[in-house]
């Protein structure tokens, strides 16, 4: 008699319950959102640090302006996602107030991996919690600390890994193999957005288009929160067909 499958044995219907082979299964349908979500990059510059992500516009009727995909946690910080992008909202809401905190009562700025651990401790009690579920969300988060700039991913399991670059969503595999081949330690912020967009309208093909694309960075040296605009996205675009 072959064996049942775990779906059917019940060991996905809580959060709390280990399936016999040790896997939390609601964890990984979570990570699965994650994967079908649309892809955010981030990049450590040279010069500071890139975040670029699609906003998978598939309306004509939605504003462009009006999707957010990347946003900003204090001046020296910046985030994107993949996954539920309500369940992202309310993570970087949290990491917003978490750092406003910080800066009230240190006068001085939340280092990137204090918010990354911040963030991960909630998803954390989300995978061993009744009546909870995991949040259905990647969070890549970028900023410039004391000692330059810092680039972590968050999964949904609440694990988090330091990256040099690294990339999350629905084109994970292709742009990751992309970036082993032409990332290098120097590159500098304006070859990343360059690399990044090329690799984007690489894997969405014929649905690319410049309105989907969210791009910001944080210089090292000025430590600000910059969202690139629209013309230097098409003008970074248009170079990129060129060659």
């Amino acid at each position: 008699m072959q064996p049942m499958p775990h779906q059917l044995m019940g060991y996905d219907r809580a959060i709390t319950m280990f399936s016999p082979d040790g896997r939390l299964l609601q964890v990984e349908y979570a990570k699965k959102t994650v994967k079908q979500g649309s892809t955010a990059i981030g990049v450590v510059c040279k010069d500071g640090v890139l975040l670029v992500a699609d906003k998978r516009i598939v309306d004509s009727l939605v504003v462009p302006e009006a999707v957010e995909k990347i946003w900003q946690i204090d001046e020296h910080i910046g985030a994107s996602a993949s996954g539920i992008l309500s369940d992202a909202r309310v993570l970087i809401e949290r990491a917003q107030i978490t750092a406003q905190q910080h800066r009230v009562t240190f006068d001085s700025e939340i280092d990137t991996s204090a918010i990354v651990k911040d963030i991960c401790d909630l998803k954390q009690i989300c995978t061993q919690s009744g009546g909870l579920r995991p949040f259905g969300v990647s969070i890549l988060v970028a900023g410039i600390d004391h000692d330059g700039p810092k680039l972590f991913e968050t999964d949904p399991t609440g694990i988090y890994f330091q990256y040099k670059a690294t990339v999350i969503g629905e084109g994970e595999t292709e742009i990751e193999e992309i970036l082993h081949k032409e990332y290098s330690e120097g590159i500098t912020i304006e070859e990343a957005l360059k690399l990044c967009v090329n690799a984007l309208a690489k894997i969405l093909d014929k649905s690319f288009n410049v309105q989907r694309i969210d791009a910001a960075y944080i210089r090292t040296d000025e430590k600000k929160f910059t969202k690139v605009d629209r013309a230097k996205l098409e003008k970074v675009l248009k170079d990129g067909k060129k060659k």
